[in-house]
């Protein structure tokens, strides 16, 4: 069923290189996800006339393209549509014709950002999508490229340069074959030349670099195909200097054609991704960034949070992930949400005094808790099979606040149901994860079980919970409401589970009162 068209929002980017479409539904629950995306290669820097106005060919296309995606959205009820112009329409000096000219068209009102809204709004897609507290953000664009400065989560400096993927590729006449090392020198001099008349660009060295756009994705996409990385989600995903400038080396040395051939890079990409990647070279080696972090998140995110959500600011980085789970749970309701903060609370109470009899990650309580929260997730799917898939959905579903590695140990230990079937899950993943993670995941799965036991009538009984230990017994002693016949099974059916991972055998008493 279609929701209400006030929740309904369409976000149109219509940017220099590709003008896209992302459809956003927010539910009265709070919950908001994209149910439907659009993506035209436009080109519009390069279409531009020697006089710099952008052509009436160019115009009534982008026309067609803006009717065809206002179909979509009122196929899904949109009550509002919001569509912004970049540096193309920006730079154009026939740019009022053109507003004008796509208003009449379509009945569009139609935005014109600032670099600085550009570098602000993909700035808020950022903040509220990764945990990182400082950084710069890079967003190579076809026609423009923003740079911010980001510490303690805030925005510090921001600026943006009229020098992007498409507009270079014109400028120094790159063709359809290899482009020669002087070609690329002179690109990124170019490069360089306008990131020094911003002396903060270079006055924090061994920052992360944060990538948004196109240029970026592509690159990262190609890179995990090239050297076989087994967990295809772009958002997190990190490199480093040296293997960018593998990528530049390959991709320069070869024709636009071979470009288009190789996996994982669009076919529309082949002749701009050399020009892209030079710029972001120089971007990192003037900032002086430690590595590249992947944004997957960009403008039209960024506009979706202000048009939609505009108190919607993550201030730290727990907050990302907090935020991210709550939507998860909006989103999939696969329990009742006291079941799932009893088994929460339980969890923490076991881990507490758990803890100290073995050496665990400084993380494990923060892993522990998103799992507690989303170990039921799986059942909106089916209930039978549903530990396969919560590890499907928390592995494919879009949620922030974690690492690559530590999703998919979160994701193995909400789904955990004993050590085969663990082996089999991570199998795929061994190159992400660390040595002791299996027995990591084994201990707080297992934990996880046993808080899932305890209310396993859903009831929430139990008002307290004690633990002691004796020998190679667990002693658990739980004050409840009511008797616990169900929980008493539950806890003795996963007792020799609990006991590989630990060490120790569980048994519950209950006193009623």
């Amino acid at each position: 069923m279609i929701a209400n068209n006030n929740q309904i929002t369409g976000i149109i980017d219509i940017g220099s290189n590709t003008v896209r479409l992302s459809v956003y539904r927010l539910s009265d629950n709070g919950a908001y996800r994209v149910i439907d995306q659009g993506r035209w290669a436009a080109r519009l820097s390069q279409r531009m006339t020697a006089e710099g106005a952008l052509p009436d060919d160019a115009i009534d296309e982008l026309a067609e393209v803006l009717r065809r995606y206002l179909l979509i959205c009122d196929k899904h009820g949109a009550g509002n549509v919001r569509a912004v112009a970049t540096a193309a329409v920006r730079q154009a000096i026939n740019r009022d014709v053109v507003i004008a000219k796509l208003r009449e068209a379509t009945g569009l009102s139609i935005e014109i950002l600032s670099g600085e809204d550009e570098a602000r709004i993909g700035s808020k897609a950022m903040l509220n999508s990764l945990h990182y507290t400082d950084g710069y953000i890079v967003d190579i664009g076809g026609g423009s490229t923003e740079i911010t400065l980001i510490r303690d989560r805030k925005v510090v400096s921001a600026v943006s340069f009229p020098i992007g993927c498409v507009n270079v590729s014109a400028k120094f006449g790159l063709g359809s074959g290899p482009v020669s090392p002087s070609t690329l020198a002179d690109i990124q001099s170019e490069a360089r030349r306008l990131l020094r008349k911003e002396k903060w660009i270079s006055e924090h060295a061994d920052l992360p670099l944060i990538g948004l756009g196109g240029t970026v994705r592509a690159m990262a996409k190609l890179y995990q195909q090239e050297s076989g990385y087994p967990y295809h989600r772009l958002h997190g995903y990190e490199l480093q200097l040296d293997g960018i400038l593998s990528s530049l080396e390959l991709l320069s040395s070869i024709s636009v054609n071979q470009r288009r051939k190789l996996p994982g890079l669009s076919k529309d990409r082949g002749d701009v991704i050399v020009p892209g990647l030079a710029i972001l070279i120089a971007v990192m080696q003037e900032t002086r960034s430690s590595r590249l972090v992947v944004c997957g998140t960009g403008l039209r995110d960024g506009l979706f949070y202000e048009t939609c959500l505009p108190e919607h600011n993550a201030v730290s980085g727990n907050d990302v992930l907090e935020e991210s789970i709550s939507n998860l749970m909006a989103l999939y309701p696969g329990a009742p949400l006291g079941h799932l903060e009893q088994v929460r609370r339980l969890a923490a109470t076991l881990y507490d005094q758990l803890e100290e009899k073995t050496a665990m990650p400084k993380a494990g309580r923060i892993w522990l808790d998103a799992a507690a929260r989303l170990f039921r997730i799986g059942t909106v799917i089916d209930f039978n099979d549903c530990a396969d898939h919560t590890f499907y959905m928390l592995l494919h579903t879009q949620w922030n606040g974690l690492s690559h590695r530590e999703t998919i140990i979160t994701a193995a230990i909400a789904s955990y149901r004993g050590g085969n079937p663990l082996k089999r899950k991570l199998a795929p993943y061994r190159s992400i994860l660390a040595e002791e993670d299996a027995e990591t995941i084994g201990k707080l799965g297992s934990l996880l079980q046993l808080a899932s036991a305890l209310d396993r009538s859903e009831s929430q009984a139990i008002v307290s919970l004690g633990i002691g230990h004796s020998g190679k017994r667990l002693q658990l002693v739980a004050a409840a409401t009511h008797p616990l016949p169900v929980e008493r099974m539950e806890v003795e059916k996963i007792a020799k589970e609990f006991k590989k991972n630990w060490g120790i055998t569980p048994e519950l008493t209950v006193r009623i009162g």
